[in-house]
């Protein structure tokens, strides 16, 4: 890399946590990305990451390598809060899609509080 900062890995995979309590990012929860494999039958884990100072994680999922299936991402939301002192009332959030083309990219944002949370397909 000579010297250089480390460039961003484009992702086809997105995810953005907003603290909605607050109005800002959630920083440096931990979440996995897992795919359905074995028709059905069981979860593989693909990758783990934490969110960067803007809520985002980039590189969740190398190019090349998103296909057609079912993927979770797991947000451990309990471990996010109590590094703030902050109970929360979901210990970890789940998201469970469907990507049928591949060829497109995915935003799958997160809108969290200690005692909510909800999700879309984002742009």
């Amino acid at each position: 890399m000579g010297g250089r900062g480390v460039e961003p890995v484009s992702s086809p995979l997105t995810t953005h946590v907003l603290d909605t309590a607050s109005g800002s990012p959630a920083r440096s929860p931990c979440l996995r990305l897992s795919r359905l494999e074995d028709h059905g039958q069981q979860w593989t884990e693909l990758g783990n990451s934490y969110t960067d100072p803007d809520g985002r994680c980039p590189g969740l999922l190398p190019p090349g390598h998103m296909k057609a299936g079912t993927y979770k991402l797991f947000f451990d939301t309990e471990g996010s809060w109590g590094k703030r002192g902050q109970e929360s009332f979901y210990p970890h959030v789940e998201v469970v899609f469907t990507i049928t083309n591949e060829t497109h990219e995915v935003h799958v944002p997160l809108l969290l509080s200690p005692w909510s949370y909800t999700t879309y397909r984002g742009s």
